[in-house]
């Protein structure tokens, strides 16, 4: 799509992109995604603009800070009630399958409204749609422990999952605007590591809270949790400098949404990111009734501080950003995917430490696939940034949805065999996808030709 002139201002869909003089290393008009895919593997080069933050520069310490926040609390509200899904189908006499959609509802719904609310960011600003998504998402954390019944609970589930919607895309917009593209990957690593120590804080304090007060305890101390999250954030987010506002044209959206969907690099990581929530959403929906039960037998607490193990997708995906310098893109997933499906099968185990070793493998796992393939989205679309970005978290936490819901159905007809064999079909699709992309990339390198019949037969 043409590059839109700063001056003027730019319709949804449409982010305003600054020309840079050409260079040896900048991808000319007869290149394609695929073409940069197979340069180098980081994508399109990209110039930095004046201003934009980088290590050791002002402001990016502020705003690493208060993205690491604002994941945190997003991440800790939206599974707030995946660690104590055991309490809950006792507390409402409700099965496995009907209590996830307590976490099923949520997910589906930010699933649902990512994309038109990262449209509303075009015109009204990141940080302020930001602000506005966590505040009401904070808002119903505070109200979600006083449900009196399932279907209430489901439904202030499924109205905060809407309204993070606005986070996860304003976000990744937000960092491909005001960081320089060299430190991207690490910057959105360290997005996503506030996510993994959200979802790992908010599952510890609910379980302790939980085998304390009780279940509605916990999700109160995780409502609190995502408060003080919140106030982090606001306070410590920079202005953003490069952001141009547009007018709100669902015409032009829907062109700028065509144009990303008949992209066939940005289709495979919206696909790779769906396939690895999907095992994420499974393992972490059922974990808790396998520990529950024989021959574990844990309590509540106890299971909530197993999700420490978040703490190695903190440290995989702030890794991501060297692991694509040292693999490339499709080296590093491919080593994202073998430690995801090695960490399925140890879990088959009946064994707690092979349980907790297999927990740690696919965390790391996950963590590092997601931050390649969403830092990837981000750097590949050149124009419309936070609809890309949208329809790659839609089917993101679309993957989440379903991989909780079809989990805890595997679960209940198969125990966690069932639940590992969803997660392993899962995974060889990652494997299928990336080696597709890994096909078309080399037959690009041998001529334009090649890749025509290489797709045709695709």
């Amino acid at each position: 799509m043409p590059a839109a002139s700063t001056k003027a201002s730019t319709p949804v869909g449409a982010v305003a992109v600054t020309p840079v003089p050409r260079s040896t290393d900048t991808p000319g008009p007869a290149e394609t995604p695929e073409s940069a895919e197979s340069a180098g593997d980081p994508l399109r080069p990209e110039a930095a603009a004046p201003g934009q933050l980088a290590p050791g520069r002002p402001g990016y310490r502020r705003m690493s800070l208060a993205l690491f926040a604002a994941g945190m609390a997003a991440f800790a509200l939206l599974y707030s009630t995946q660690a104590l899904l055991p309490a809950i189908s006792s507390g409402f006499g409700v099965s496995a399958s009907a209590a996830s959609w307590s976490v099923s509802a949520a997910t589906g719904a930010l699933a649902l409204f990512v994309l038109p609310l990262s449209a509303l960011s075009e015109r009204f600003g990141r940080r302020t749609l930001m602000t506005a998504s966590l505040s009401a998402a904070v808002g119903l954390g505070l109200l979600v422990p006083f449900a009196p019944s399932l279907e209430w609970l489901v439904a202030l589930r499924t109205l905060q999952g809407a309204a993070l919607a606005g986070l996860p895309a304003s976000a990744m917009a937000y960092l491909a605007e005001e960081v320089r593209p060299k430190a991207l990957i690490a910057a959105i690593g360290l997005f996503v590591a506030g996510n993994s120590v959200g979802g790992m804080s908010g599952r510890i304090v609910t379980g302790w809270a939980a085998q304390l007060w009780g279940w509605r305890a916990g999700l109160l101390a995780v409502g609190l949790l995502a408060l003080a999250g919140a106030v982090a954030f606001r306070l410590l987010l920079p202005r953003a400098r490069h952001f141009t506002p547009g007018t709100l044209s669902p015409r032009v959206l829907g062109r700028t949404v065509r144009g990303h969907l008949a992209n066939p690099l940005l289709l495979r990581l919206y696909a790779i990111g769906a396939l690895f929530m999907t095992v994420f959403g499974a393992v972490y929906t059922v974990i808790g009734y396998r520990l529950v039960a024989e021959p574990f037998s844990l309590p509540q607490g106890v299971i909530g501080s197993i999700f420490l193990v978040y703490l190695v997708g903190t440290v995989s995906s702030a890794a991501a950003g060297s692991l694509v310098g040292r693999l490339g893109r499709r080296g590093a997933l491919y080593l994202a995917v073998t430690t995801t499906a090695a960490g399925l099968l140890l879990s088959l185990a009946d064994s707690l430490a092979a349980v907790l070793a297999g927990l740690v493998l696919i965390t790391a796992g996950f963590f590092a696939g997601h931050a390649v393939a969403s830092s990837s989205v981000s750097r590949t679309a050149t124009s419309g940034r936070a609809q890309a970005s949208a329809l790659y978290q839609s089917v993101y936490y679309l993957g989440s949805s379903v991989g909780g819901t079809l989990g805890a159905v595997a679960f209940h007809a198969g125990g966690w065999a069932g639940t590992v064999g969803l997660g392993l079909l899962a995974v060889l699709g990652v494997v299928s996808i990336t080696l597709y992309g890994t096909r078309v990339a080399r037959a690009e390198a041998r001529g334009p030709l090649r890749v025509s019949a290489v797709a045709a037969r695709g």
